[in-house]
């Protein structure tokens, strides 16, 4: 999956275009937008670094940057800068100066750029893989096909059964639990309260797994109160899009 760059610029469109096919030839996901909260909440979940071409529309938006400020401070965002330097400093000054990852004064060298922008991206997945999930499943196609999935972007340590899971908690804590809830002999609630009842594994997230949507065995599931729930039949996508919202939100919102 290559990173996502949002390109942010008002008034210079020939520049921010030039910049985003470079990005494009070099394997970046790239969408270029205004300054505006309604157009970079669209782009919020799925963007990697916020890429800001900075012009003399800064003092004119500043409402915008302290809102960028927020949402990169909340969901680990990387921002960017390009410009002159006391426009640079004008973004520092609204955004924090320890949220701009990166500046690059005008004139810049466009490859130099862009191979510091590939290190940045490398670094913030090598981050992200340092995050470890469980994944507890009797269904062992299902436990490969879900390790296959999400092994490009997270470290992933399956286990067959409830017990086995127990097991591996006693000596290991990962970042998250995705967990079968309809496992036969222990039942994903089991195991849910076993880990619950332990000080040292009481506080990993844990997200049930289930192959039922209807109303009533949401409700169920939800009941027991776990960080949320995914259903079986959810895609590749719509699965690294949960989790992947949920590291950065520690929130839960299902795709």
């Amino acid at each position: 999956m290559p990173s996502k760059i949002t390109v942010i610029s008002k008034g210079t469109a020939f520049m921010t275009n030039a910049l985003a096919k470079n990005l494009e030839e070099d394997g970046f996901a790239v969408s270029v937008i205004e300054p505006g909260i309604e157009t970079i909440n669209l782009h919020r979940r799925d963007t990697d670094i916020f890429l800001i071409y900075a012009g003399n529309f800064i003092s004119d938006t500043a409402d915008f940057f302290v809102y960028l400020k927020d949402i990169c401070s909340e969901d680990e965002k990387m921002i960017c800068v390009i410009g002159h330097p006391h426009e640079i400093e004008d973004i520092r000054n609204l955004v924090s100066d320890k949220l701009i990852t990166r500046a690059f004064e005008r004139p810049f060298d466009m490859k130099d750029l862009i191979a510091d922008i590939g290190k940045l991206c490398k670094a913030d997945d090598e981050r992200k893989k340092g995050k470890h999930i469980l994944l507890i499943d009797d269904d062992l196609t299902y436990l490969k096909t879900v390790q296959g999935w999400l092994s490009d972007k997270y470290r992933v340590t399956i286990a067959r059964s409830g017990m086995q899971a127990i097991t591996y908690i006693a000596t290991h804590i990962p970042d998250l639990i995705l967990l079968d809830y309809e496992m036969p002999i222990t039942t994903g609630p089991q195991v849910m309260e076993m880990i619950r009842s332990e000080p040292a594994s009481s506080d990993i997230p844990i997200i049930f797994l289930t192959g039922k949507s209807d109303k009533a065995s949401v409700i169920t599931v939800m009941a027991m109160k776990p960080q949320g729930y995914m259903l079986k039949t959810m895609t590749k996508e719509q699965i690294l899009e949960t989790i992947d919202n949920f590291f950065e939100t520690r929130k839960w919102k299902i795709s």
